[in-house]
């Protein structure tokens, strides 16, 4: 958390980030960075003002993020209406579970505060109840975030839905794809979500992890669905070496510049620059990659 408190804002960085609280209400159980219960709320809302305060005033996109930002209550909503006062041509990505847009008040005021210029990202871990509530590691989660994207989605918020791809959920992704489709089909994309292997994830080894390479045909089956459907949907975090080349246009050059990296075998790949490369804070590197070396 230090670290993140320290960083300043750079316009040529794609994480410009807000670290609002290390607080949640889930404790998912691939969680990259387990939650806190320190009440850090208020220390980290004055760091962040002082930051939106000195932020250049250019800089395209700031996040928001934690553990969960909804937890902040009221000051969620004054850190929107600062930012839109001090950075006024700035979007905003806020990542949140949703829960708290249940509150149909609340994630009106949200989406205000942000006068237009505001996404939101929500996971979905399962279009099945008891799967999404197991991941997220909380009961009636699945019912809270339902019903806070059809909030979000009637106050008029920009959606991004998210599916972070584990040995529990994969099976289900074709499944997944069609309950979108017939159900949320007012988000703005889906994005399938490589996951980092670290915090909770590397802590619980293979009842949750699963290397990418072994849930293509799900993911591939999925992706192709929503976009026969011409619905808007990404793959972040997976290499292009691991992704069938139909699949190479849905990739996006997504994992944080901070803690991205390319190993060795890297080095000669022709689409090196257009692929997201790897977690540096993953505990190993993903099985099968093999460099892209010819166009064919």
């Amino acid at each position: 958390m230090d670290s993140m408190k320290q960083r300043t804002f750079d316009i040529s960085s794609n994480d410009n980030t807000l670290f609002v609280t290390e607080q949640c209400n889930n404790r998912c159980i691939m969680c990259c960075q387990p939650p806190q219960t320190a009440d850090d709320i208020d220390a980290l809302f004055q760091e962040n003002i002082k930051r939106i305060n000195t932020a250049p005033k250019s800089l395209p996109i700031i996040g928001i993020t934690g553990g969960e930002p909804t937890l902040l209550g009221e000051r969620l909503v004054a850190l929107l209406q600062t930012i839109r006062k001090k950075l006024p041509d700035t979007d905003i990505h806020i990542l949140s579970n949703g829960r708290h847009f249940s509150d149909m008040d609340y994630a009106r005021r949200v989406v205000e505060a942000s006068e237009g210029r505001l996404v939101i990202g929500v996971p979905i871990h399962s279009d099945y109840e008891g799967d999404h509530d197991r991941i997220s590691g909380a009961r009636g989660a699945y019912t809270e975030t339902m019903l806070g994207l059809y909030n979000l989605a009637v106050s008029g918020a920009c959606i991004e839905l998210r599916v972070v791809m584990n040995r529990m959920n994969y099976q289900r992704f074709p499944a997944m794809a069609e309950f979108i489709h017939k159900n949320l089909s007012f988000v703005a994309w889906t994005a399938f979500m490589g996951m980092e292997r670290t915090g909770c994830a590397a802590r619980r080894g293979n009842k949750i992890w699963i290397e990418p390479k072994d849930y293509i045909a799900e993911l591939s089956e999925a992706v192709l669905y929503l976009y026969g459907w011409h619905h808007e949907v990404a793959i972040y975090n997976i290499p292009l070496c691991i992704l069938p080349s139909n699949l190479h246009s849905f990739a996006r050059r997504s994992i944080s510049d901070w803690k991205n990296y390319y190993p060795a075998l890297c080095q000669g790949c022709l689409l090196k620059e257009q692929c997201c490369g790897l977690f540096s804070t993953s505990i190993a590197e993903y099985e099968g990659l093999n460099p892209i070396t010819n166009n064919k």
